[in-house]
């Protein structure tokens, strides 16, 4: 679903991610990018003009945080204003009732309405290991009471039956004292879909939610109706108040732009997902998640936060004043280095993270990265204190005393010292101390 946004949006960032610093200039002509992308997508007007004001208005003059490019600083910025969008966490159903707990399933025909409702049962049964009953009030679609059953059936989950001679309202009344009487935690009522808003069938489904006292009222929305899904989901909750939205067929070509526009236009959150036909394939909708998915930039998205959160930035500000200030770059300084790239995960995370990224693509992968990394700290301990700070000094029987201490062989000593001197002058390139660039250029300095 999220697909062709992620490539339109992928290339909106191409301008500005090499780019030195955020300028008004650079951030216009990226902007103008986004919101075509957004347009393309298909999202709300309203949800453009606003996420597109908001996202302008935190980038121009934004603070860099040292560790990272302008071109992720940007990122961010687009990536907490989608969040926002959909709703900043994900809310699940509410419970917290005297039982039975009546969630009532509504929506337009042929949005996945009846498979939807097995698939929450069937979820709440395996993450609350609740006693579940389901019923269905859909008596104008002949096979709709008998697809619930089956589908009851398949997931082993007690259903309540009706008929089509039935009126709505008392399938209703006499399911709900049926769970009391039997003691079922949670009630499900598959109610009638329509193939357009109508005020008979609209007022039918409000005497059954007023009569139910339902705790949750869930909308279902296929993803694929576009526009049209936001201004119906308007509609039902005008009428119902409903709790929140199930969107359906998630797992099509459909444009995107309706998981951006549904929490702002109705005010009601996005709960689930359906990702597939199988009863299985419901997803609980996490806004972080999907976000990261729109970006198609999971992994980098992930990598900037272990950088925010694992990084010594005191010690990133230091090197960075002592660089500017003509600081010769040492083997002291290398072995702090390699010691914030353990915090995060090693080398190999880096290369885990971009296997497919322009950054690695002409570079040889590493191997036994954690070993790699404790071997050059084992280097560098068996060293002196004077021949870390001036490397120079090594020479043949420097090499053979710090070999035999660190159980290494001088070739692993020539090659660490060979490739510290190219590292200083990736360092003396640095002008903004962005630990990610070190990260970046330091990858062939390990001996291997």
């Amino acid at each position: 679903m999220f697909i062709s946004l992620a490539e339109r949006l992928s290339k909106s960032f191409r301008n500005i991610i090499n780019k030195g610093r955020l300028t008004e200039e650079n951030i216009k002509d990226t902007i103008r990018e986004v919101r075509k992308s957004l347009l393309e997508a298909d999202v709300a007007l309203p949800v453009i003009k606003n996420f597109i004001k908001n996202v302008t208005e935190q980038s121009i003059g934004y603070k860099i945080n040292k560790s990272l490019t302008p071109g992720q600083e940007f990122i961010k910025i687009v990536r907490n204003e989608l969040i926002l969008a959909m709703g900043e966490k994900n809310h699940c159903l509410n419970l917290s009732t005297y039982p039975p707990a009546i969630i009532l399933v509504v929506g337009l025909q042929g949005t996945g309405k009846t498979t939807t409702i097995a698939k929450i049962a069937k979820w709440i049964k395996e993450k609350y290991k609740k006693k579940i009953l389901m019923t269905s009030v859909d008596v104008y679609r002949a096979a709709a009471i008998k697809q619930l059953e089956i589908l009851s059936n398949q997931i082993n989950i007690d259903f309540y039956s009706s008929n089509i001679n039935q009126k709505p309202i008392i399938i209703t009344k006499n399911a709900i004292q049926h769970a009391k009487l039997k003691l079922y935690d949670i009630l499900l009522i598959d109610t009638a879909g329509r193939l357009h808003i109508d005020k008979n069938m609209m007022n039918e489904i409000k005497e059954i939610q007023n009569v139910s006292k339902a705790i949750e009222t869930l909308l279902i929305v296929d993803s694929m109706m576009g526009q049209d899904a936001v201004n119906m989901a308007k509609k039902f909750n005008q009428y119902l108040s409903i709790s929140g939205i199930i969107l359906t067929k998630t797992d099509s070509d459909s444009r995107s732009g309706i998981a951006l526009s549904m929490r702002y236009i109705t005010g009601k959150p996005i709960k689930f997902i359906g990702t597939g036909e199988k009863l299985t394939n419901l997803e609980k909708f996490h806004p972080e998640r999907i976000a990261d998915q729109i970006l198609g930039m999971n992994k980098t998205i992930s990598i900037i936060k272990d950088i925010e959160e694992k990084i010594n930035q005191s010690q990133v500000k230091n090197l960075t004043k002592k660089l500017k200030q003509g600081y010769d770059f040492n083997l002291n300084d290398f072995l702090i280095q390699i010691k914030e790239m353990k915090k995060i995960g090693g080398l190999n995370y880096f290369i885990d993270k971009f296997s497919n990224n322009k950054i690695i693509s002409n570079n040889s992968l590493l191997e036994n990265d954690e070993n790699a990394l404790n071997r050059i700290e084992a280097i560098i301990y068996s060293m002196t204190p004077k021949e870390r700070k001036n490397p120079i000094i090594i020479r043949g029987s420097r090499k053979r005393r710090i070999a035999l201490g660190s159980g290494t062989k001088i070739q692993d000593i020539n090659k660490l010292l060979k490739n510290f001197n190219d590292i200083k002058k990736i360092m003396k390139k640095i002008k903004n101390g962005g630990i990610s660039k070190i990260i970046r250029n330091i990858k062939n300095i390990l001996p291997r």
